[in-house]
């Protein structure tokens, strides 16, 4: 009897052993949507490597920090689609002329799910020279929209952010929700590395 589980317990472990795939590796900018599930959407030619790092901007009397770190293999769980990708997670502080802070993302930590104030990146263009980013708004998902950062030189880059629409009523929205968005809605505006 105990030759013949024992067999089985070998069996079992050849036949997983076997059975399992690798997972696929894609390039970044790969749709998540025509791959299978679990693949891996791989920085492979390091273009979020140069937007790494601390940034500073100012913006009608506000000064700007955004904070980008490289995660690898970041889990992504959208809808039926489970996939992995190398990420730029920008975190962020806004503080006013008076050096009161608007809003702060630093110390935030976002799950899988959570959208409100993330800022991730989708894919690099223009030879890795640009990111375009997903943002995924405030409060009441307002600001919500796309944000790309393209190189200037070694030191500077510069900063899209284009907001969509969102209609709000007391249901979506309860009153008296911070509703303001204080990234800068603005193009061309310069940052520089700290």
């Amino acid at each position: 009897m105990k030759k013949i589980i024992f067999k089985s317990i070998i069996i079992f472990i050849l036949f997983s052993a076997f059975s399992c795939k690798a997972q696929q590796i894609y390039p970044l900018k790969t749709d998540y949507t025509e791959v299978a599930q679990n693949s891996y959407l791989k920085d492979l030619n390091n273009e979020l490597d140069f937007f790494v790092g601390t940034w500073q901007g100012s913006f009608n009397g506000n000064l700007i920090i955004l904070s980008a770190t490289k995660e690898v293999h970041r889990l992504f769980n959208e809808n039926q689609y489970k996939y992995y990708k190398d990420i730029l997670s920008i975190k962020y502080i806004i503080k006013n002329s008076s050096g009161t802070v608007l809003q702060n993302t630093q110390n935030m930590t976002f799950s899988v799910e959570q959208l409100k104030h993330t800022i991730y990146s989708q894919w690099a263009e223009n030879n890795g020279n640009s990111l375009l980013f997903y943002y995924g708004g405030t409060n009441c998902r307002v600001g919500w929209g796309s944000i790309k950062l393209k190189k200037i030189n070694s030191t500077q880059i510069s900063w899209e952010y284009r907001p969509n629409d969102i209609i709000l009523d007391d249901n979506r929205c309860p009153p008296g929700t911070d509703i303001n968005i204080y990234l800068p809605e603005t193009k061309d505006l310069i940052f520089t590395k700290q």
